[in-house]
């Protein structure tokens, strides 16, 4: 299904695709500066059209070069309105290294390596194949139960980089699951169909690939997020035995699909949470090099007696949980059996930003959402806040995840390149 996904409309590069691209092509310097003393790896860098001057749209694709090399970049259409908003790279620092790179646009596609993905397909009946798709509009009746049936390839949208995947139960469950990759290249585009384009749960087998590895039950996964109105907690959606949801209308869509970077985008109207109407803004992004992406969240409707919550999935999990101050973050961690009948070790955090972050507590033992912590961040009314969620397994490309120590290291040092700031400068 990859090359047909493809085929529909290459989502990163068709925004580049504009009427009036004459005077457009000078060339720039970016100039970017490392302000830490740290090593950073794959740094991910945003720099928005407006600080480009860039007034017209250009038909062309970018490239960056360093010195002889040329860095792999796309560009990024946020809001929807065919324009793009943001070129997008990472990069590697030294400590406080500062890099010329030069802005060129080339009319050919440049054909970088592919290490970000999205996947998603949908059926519109029982007995109709499944076909892909970029956008999806789930009202609270069309859930899993009061179908009858799974509408979407693997319960919902998959994004992966180069060293893990993960998926989102749209069906009205919002719960996010992980895959263990094994290797760096993408993972098939039948996931989750048959042969004859059914919907199938064949991803919970190994393949030379990896596999569905993360158990999720009642809880929300690893980074589905619920609210807390005067002590009492709303999940964002149901349990698979449900058959209305307390979400009136979900609407999500596949923002950009491209060689370093992947967004998904979801949009909840009308979330019921104890007697009041929320609107909710939930961005995915992905690049390469981390086990791990980035959630954006935003909420509207708040009067000031809630309080959001990230969940953290703790079945299998028979360790103590770390909570480790670090950088602009507080890292929560766990390493232990995580995975389907604690066969392998998986090590999963959440890395939340310090400036919002209110404390913990652990799930009911029954309801609606059970077996996580829940990390409590308090939120302004259209305030965006984001934070990582992180899955390393020990059968991944580094096999060091197999121990604690090293997991730990690991999670703490990227909270520490997270919250490291470059300063970026256009000539």
């Amino acid at each position: 299904m990859k090359n047909i996904i493809k085929s529909c409309v290459p989502i990163v590069f068709s925004i580049l695709i504009f009427a009036g691209c004459n005077g457009q092509k000078k060339e720039k310097n970016i100039i970017l500066k490392n302000t830490s003393n740290l090593e950073l790896y794959q740094k991910a860098i945003s720099i928005k059209r407006t600080e480009l001057a860039i007034k017209d749209a250009t038909s062309n694709f970018p490239i960056l070069i360093s010195k002889k090399d040329t860095i792999a970049a796309q560009v990024n259409d946020l809001d929807g309105d065919g324009k793009w908003d943001e070129l997008f790279f990472v990069t590697d620092f030294a400590p406080n290294q500062s890099k010329i790179l030069e802005l060129k646009w080339s009319e050919t596609d440049p054909k970088f390596a592919i290490k970000t993905s999205v996947r998603f397909g949908k059926r519109e009946g029982e007995k109709l194949p499944v076909h892909p798709a970029t956008e999806e509009v789930l009202m609270a009746n069309q859930v899993h139960k009061k179908l009858g049936y799974q509408k979407y390839q693997t319960d919902g949208p998959t994004w992966e980089n180069d060293k893990v995947g993960f998926r989102h139960y749209l069906d009205g469950r919002n719960s996010k699951d992980v895959f263990g990759k094994k290797i760096p290249a993408i993972t098939p585009e039948d996931v989750g169909i048959n042969s004859k384009g059914a919907v199938e749960d064949n991803y919970h087998v190994m393949y030379d690939w990896g596999r569905d590895i993360f158990p999720v039950g009642n809880s929300a996964g690893l980074g589905g997020f619920a609210l807390m109105v005067n002590n009492e907690i709303s999940r964002l959606g149901i349990l698979a035995n449900d058959t209305l949801n307390n979400i009136e209308k979900t609407t999500f869509k596949i923002l950009s699909e491209g060689p370093v970077n992947s967004i998904l985008s979801y949009t909840y109207q009308n979330w019921e949470a104890s007697g009041s109407n929320y609107q909710a803004q939930e961005t995915t992004s992905i690049w390469p090099g981390m086990y791990g992406y980035k959630n954006t969240i935003s909420l509207n409707g708040l009067k000031g007696n809630e309080t959001l919550l990230v969940a953290f999935s703790n079945l299998n999990n028979q360790n103590p949980l770390q909570v480790i101050d670090t950088g602009d973050f507080v890292c929560f961690i766990q390493h232990d059996k995580l995975t389907y009948e604690r066969q392998w070790i998986l090590g999963t955090a959440v890395i939340v930003p310090k400036d919002v972050y209110k404390g913990y507590i652990e799930a009911p033992k029954t309801g609606q959402l059970t077996d996580s912590y829940l990390i409590k961040l308090a939120v302004k009314n259209n305030q965006k806040v984001s934070y990582y969620p992180i899955a390393a397994w020990e059968l991944s490309a580094d096999k060091n995840f197999k121990d604690s120590a090293h997991f730990t290291n690991y999670v703490t040092r990227l909270a520490k390149q997270l919250s490291a700031k470059i300063k970026i400068e256009v000539r």
